[in-house]
């Protein structure tokens, strides 16, 4: 059996290439709510670029749809704000650069299956770090 590495799968490593670091666990982010932009094929969104939330982006995503802002009392989440740290969708993240309100990227914790929505250089752009 071939490694995954071998056949093109890089599991648990970031955009650069190293391993993958947490995003957040206050409140805890991820797809798993392990705290890491981690995925599987059941998470359609692909919920692997962590980024530090915005007043702008928060507004941006409300209007398209998803309020990340308003708390949910029944699954427990206490709502987003500006500071925080998120695993949010790679194709919601694109659609936010092109409206110009991309939240900052945490790249050392955007998993690597980012890079097939979105270029490494536009997530370095848009770096919150050099990592």
């Amino acid at each position: 059996m071939q490694s995954q590495e071998k056949i093109g799968i890089i599991k648990n490593r970031n955009v650069l290439g190293k391993p993958l670091v947490e995003c957040g666990c206050d409140p805890i982010a991820g797809w798993f709510r392990n705290g890491t932009c981690e995925t599987e094929p059941k998470d359609l969104g692909k919920h692997v670029i962590c980024a530090e939330m915005t007043a702008e982006f928060l507004t941006f995503s409300k209007t398209e749809g998803n309020d990340l802002s308003t708390p949910v009392l029944a699954s427990g989440f206490p709502g987003l704000k500006p500071g925080n740290h998120w695993c949010i969708c790679a194709s919601r993240w694109k659609d936010a650069m092109d409206a110009g309100v991309a939240p900052p990227v945490i790249l050392s914790a955007t998993e690597f299956s980012a890079l097939s929505v979105v270029p490494l250089e536009e997530l370095k752009k848009n770096a919150k770090s050099t990592d």
